[in-house]
């Protein structure tokens, strides 16, 4: 719908506006000239699109998590409620969705992510999904990177996707037990299949990224970073700009924290709850880090969340967040981060504002999952 002022401008301008019901009607209607504007502006917004890596992926400059649609924090959404929040937000830009093979019981993310596509151009959607993470023994988490382990997965998550190519394919967590080469020949056949266009890892350490560099172009590289995470900072983000690698951050707002989750929302419900950061003693110190970005986003003129995800956003081009929501109003806040400018001065303000020495508790929930991250987890050499 189009819009115009002119006859209304033409009425106004022939009356006297210098006292009056004609004046009170002109300031009336200057007023809903300048809402019209705002709101032509907003309108007119466009999602960003940068380049994730050198091998010629180009995404939305924010992408969408979709792995709490299924139930990971909460309880599962309503199938039509998800597809309706992934279509919802491609129309306002976003062609980035992340799933994975375990994320709800039985692939249930990637079959919801698969009927949302039936209903989008598949050609204008970047498509990401992972392998890995194979359940679960004695000794805890089980991450299986064995080549036949490699295949089967892709043929799986291809017929619970229903797609003929999956776009970026991830490497979940590194097998401790395989060689990260052995790994990748097999991604680069599937590669070469046509299969998977571009290849990616999630929690893996300089040495395992540069072994797996060597082997194949890794397109992009997911970790958690955020405000209260950034120990990726010192080594790995440097490295990855050496080897023209893209950074996607998962859980950019802190498991929500950021944007009140925990605060100023009950997580009773959630298994937030027992994340160490939002318990007891942590929590309390946690609280005063929220009261500050709380504080600077007033300044701003945004919400927490979106000062939060928009110092993300501010981290490079290269940087590419995929916040996750179940709610199509947080989609919104999410994708509003878009529009909030920051200088250096700002980014420093904010940066100083949550010390990392003064974040208190462990950065994942369980110390199992914990173990797999990139801290912990070498790969063998090849024999």
């Amino acid at each position: 719908m189009t819009l115009s002022l002119t006859p209304a401008i033409h009425i106004f301008s022939s009356v006297h506006t210098g006292k009056g019901v004609a004046s009170t009607v002109w300031k009336r209607h200057c007023l809903l000239r300048r809402s019209i504007r705002k709101l032509a502006m907003a309108e007119q917004f466009e999602m960003p699109r940068v380049k994730l890596g050198t091998q010629g992926l180009e995404v939305s400059k924010l992408g969408y998590g979709c792995m709490g649609l299924s139930g990971v924090y909460n309880n599962p959404v309503p199938e039509e409620d998800g597809i309706a929040i992934i279509k919802e937000a491609f129309s306002k830009g976003i062609t980035l969705f992340d799933t994975a093979n375990v994320y709800g019981a039985n692939h249930a993310n990637e079959y919801l992510v698969g009927k949302a596509l039936k209903q989008l151009p598949r050609e204008k959607v970047q498509l990401a999904t992972k392998f890995g993470r194979a359940g679960f023994d004695a000794s805890g988490v089980i991450v299986n990177g064995s080549p036949e382990y490699v295949r089967s997965c892709c043929e799986a998550s291809l017929k619970c996707l229903d797609v003929d190519y999956i776009d970026l394919y991830y490497i979940h967590r590194i097998d401790p037990n395989t060689p990260i080469e052995y790994t990748m020949g097999e991604l680069k056949n599937l590669v070469n299949e046509g299969k998977i266009k571009y290849i990616g890892l999630s929690e893996a350490s300089p040495d395992t990224i540069r072994r797996a560099h060597a082997v194949h172009p890794i397109t992009a590289l997911q970790m958690d970073y955020s405000l209260w995470v950034r120990d990726i900072e010192e080594e790995i983000i440097p490295l990855c700009r050496e080897l023209g690698i893209g950074i996607v951050p998962y859980s950019p707002l802190g498991r929500g924290f950021f944007a009140g989750k925990a605060v100023v929302e009950s997580v009773e419900n959630s298994s937030l709850k027992d994340h160490p950061r939002l318990k007891g003693e942590n929590f309390d110190k946690n609280k005063v880090l929220y009261f500050r970005i709380e504080a600077l986003a007033k300044k701003h003129g945004c919400t927490p969340a979106q000062l939060s995800l928009a110092w993300v956003l501010h981290q490079g081009d290269d940087v590419v967040p995929i916040p996750g929501t179940t709610k199509i109003k947080n989609l919104h806040d999410n994708i509003g981060a878009l529009k909030v400018k920051l200088t250096k001065d700002d980014l420093k303000e904010i940066t100083d504002a949550v010390p990392i020495n003064e974040v208190a508790g462990m950065r994942s929930s369980d110390e199992v999952f914990h173990r797999t991250t990139w801290e912990f987890v070498k790969t063998p050499l090849p024999k």
